[in-house]
This record gives structure tokens, C-alpha cells and sequence, in this order.
């Protein structure tokens, strides 16, 4: 048989009589270096499969409220340095200042919630990533020719500096955000979005003392007709946002209305940075296709509540290179779509479906009561 022929790729042979592959291990791309995606190369690597990690900038990260679960340090292995703060105060605010701490009555007294920058936290996950073994390539994937049989490869087409390169490979892990290349080139289908505005405010050092170990949370029409707007604080800073599903357009306004309610907080504040983003609303239609999962935001793998996607980043990410290895034997045999479902897909739905599903009728009742409280 005659190898494929991509310019600039690695040629190979991808005709398989069997599923045994000879002479070499499963090739997988991740793409997207976030949490899901560094999660996913590390697992991937870790059982033996060649794997190679795209991301545009590494040097910057998403735009996030950087609060994660506590579980999430122990089974992660993050390390105690990367906290900014270990919240232990988080107080839900209504307009006419009726405030509930949320932290005090569901927190045990050695329990808190961990702030970080997603900079520092992206950063640590990609590094310890490629020390595990994974290629690490900084570039921006374009799109992907997708195989018309499963003994074809998908090719990836990436630039970096201006100079673009191809790479064939076995297997696809989507995790490019909730705009991703990867999830269009499967037609895995749309999801709602909300959209989220963030601005990163460095305060004088007694305003920043009142938010040493407190996140505070907003409701009301003035900051978002349905989420809520947040305060949660940083190294050196707070990060003051709010966000919206269904007046996207207002989001400007709406951050007004949370800088106003926090003017008396924040006043000699020096913004150090502006951030937006979309945040899933829900799961999309198609998450496996073919040889390609999509994992994290790509997925909609984020609560509706809350806006949390971190930890279910990471999480679906190792789910995922760790269903890739069990099914591939290592690494020593091809995968199929059937193999993604069975032992990805299917295994997240049945641990965190009902998660998601109660999350977002907490949502729901939420709305309702905020909606009815005659105070708001």
C-alpha cells in the first residue's frame, strides 16, 4: 500500500485489514490546551498513545471566575501554590442588599473554595502534560479533513508564524472551547450560549483586604435578568463580571449595573484587564463522531447554576484519553466510534447526566423565586 502524502506531515500508512496496528501506537491530536485538553493528553500519554496537544496562545487562557471545587485539588494534584485564595465567605446579594452567606451554612469548618487565574492554572496543566510525554504544538488548527472511510486518518491543518503544516493522525479529542473548529468540522450541532464580561480590578490594599477570604454574587434585574454577577477575588485583585443568556446584547450594561452595586467596594480600583467569553448552556446534540469526542466547553459540559466548567473540564478530558487508552489496548489497537460511546460517553452521561439535569431545575427554580421575591 502506498503511505498517505500530506505536505509537511508525518506520512504514514493508515490501511488496517485489522484493528491491530503494526509497527506503531494510536496517534491522537487534542486540540485545545485548557484544562480538558491537557487533562485528556496527559491520560492519553500516560497510557502509552502518542499524542500530540495543539493550542493557539500559550501564553494567555480563558476568561474565567477561577473558582473550583475542593475535590479538585487532591484529585487533580494542584498544587497548594497555584491558590490565590481559599474562600470561606460567599455571600448571595439581592438589589435591596437582603444577603444570604452561602459559604458559612454549606462549608465545614476546614472546607473553603479555591480562587486561581486560569493562566497560572492552564499553564501548570500543559507543562505537566508534556513532561508526561505529550508533543506540544503552539498553533492555531484551521480545519480538519475528515475521512470518508475508517481506514483513513484525519488531517489536521495548522499555522503557526505564518507558516502552515498538516499532521494525519488516528484520533481527534475536541477541546476548543464553546466555538470550536473541531465540533463544526463533525457538524456536532449547536448549543445555547451565554455570554460573560469580566473586568479584572486591582484595588488599594484595604479594599482588597475586605475580599481576603469573601466571593460575592449578585441577582437581580440590574445585573442580569438570568444569571447572576459576581465579585470573586484574585492574587492581587477582584474579578467583577456578570453574564447572560437571553439579552446578550445589554451585557455592557448589566456590568454597569454590577460595577454600580459594588461602587462603595471597588472605588480606586485600576482595571487591569478586560475579558469576555461564551459559557454553554447545555451539552451539544453530537459529542462522538466517528473517531472525535468533543470534551469540556466544546462539549457544553458546564452547570447552568453556576457557570462551573472547570472541574468537569478536566474531568471529561481524563475520562476521555483514559477511554481511549482501555479501548486501543494501549495504545496497540484502533478505536471506533462505537469504542468513544461505550467507553466515554456513555460512562460520562451515566456518572454526571443527572447532575447536570438537577443543576439546571435548580436553575429554573431559582429564576422562578428571584423572579417573584418582592424585594427583587
Amino acid at each position: 500500500m502506498r503511505p498517505l502524502k500530506t505536505p509537511n506531515s508525518y506520512y504514514y500508512c493508515l490501511f488496517f485489514p485489522t484493528k491491530l496496528l503494526s509497527g506503531r501506537k494510536l496517534r491522537v491530536a487534542v486540540v485545545g490546551g485548557g484544562p480538558a485538553g491537557s487533562s485528556a493528553a496527559e491520560a492519553l500519554t500516560s497510557g502509552g498513545i502518542e499524542t500530540f496537544l495543539f493550542e493557539r496562545s500559550t501564553s494567555t487562557a480563558k476568561p474565567c471566575g477561577g473558582a473550583i471545587p475542593l475535590c479538585m485539588l487532591d484529585e487533580f494534584s494542584i498544587p497548594l501554590h497555584l491558590i490565590d485564595r481559599h474562600v470561606t465567605r460567599m455571600k448571595i446579594i439581592s438589589p435591596s442588599n437582603l444577603t444570604v452567606d452561602f459559604g458559612s451554612k454549606t462549608l465545614k469548618p476546614h472546607e473553603s473554595i479555591p480562587m486561581l487565574r486560569r493562566e497560572v492554572l492552564d499553564s501548570f496543566l500543559r507543562s505537566r502534560a508534556q513532561s508526561s510525554g505529550v508533543h506540544l504544538i503552539p498553533a492555531l488548527v484551521t480545519h480538519l479533513e475528515v475521512p470518508s472511510s475508517s481506514t483513513e486518518p484525519y488531517i489536521i491543518h495548522h499555522t503557526s508564524n505564518n507558516t502552515k503544516r498538516t499532521l494525519a493522525v488516528d484520533v481527534i479529542i475536541g477541546a476548543d472551547g464553546a466555538n470550536s473548529r473541531v465540533a463544526k468540522s463533525i457538524k456536532a450541532g449547536n448549543y445555547t450560549c451565554a455570554i460573560a464580561f469580566q473586568e479584572r480590578i486591582r484595588l488599594p490594599e484595604e479594599k482588597m483586604e475586605y475580599y481576603q477570604n469573601l466571593a460575592e454574587m449578585y441577582v437581580g434585574n440590574d445585573v442580569s435578568p438570568d444569571f447572576y454577577a459576581w465579585v470573586f477575588p484574585k492574587c492581587d485583585h477582584v474579578a467583577v463580571g456578570t453574564g447572560t443568556v437571553c439579552a446578550k446584547p445589554d451585557i455592557k450594561v448589566y456590568q454597569r449595573g454590577i460595577r454600580e452595586r459594588v461602587s462603595h467596594k471597588i472605588n480606586g480600583g485600576k482595571v487591569i484587564k478586560l475579558e469576555a467569553h461564551p459559557i454553554p448552556e447545555h451539552p451539544r446534540p453530537t459529542r462522538v463522531r466517528g473517531r472525535v469526542a468533543l470534551v469540556g466547553d466544546a462539549a457544553g459540559y458546564v452547570t447552568k447554576c453556576s457557570g462551573e466548567g472547570i472541574y468537569f473540564a478536566a474531568k471529561s478530558g481524563r475520562m476521555c484519553g483514559e477511554a481511549i487508552v482501555k479501548a486501543s489496548e494501549g495504545g496497540e489497537k484502533m478505536v471506533s466510534e462505537e469504542d468513544l460511546k461505550r467507553e466515554y460517553l456513555r460512562e460520562w452521561d451515566r456518572k454526571f447526566m443527572k447532575t447536570f439535569r438537577f443543576l439546571d431545575l435548580l436553575q429554573r427554580v431559582f429564576m422562578v423565586v428571584m423572579q417573584r421575591e418582592k424585594h427583587w
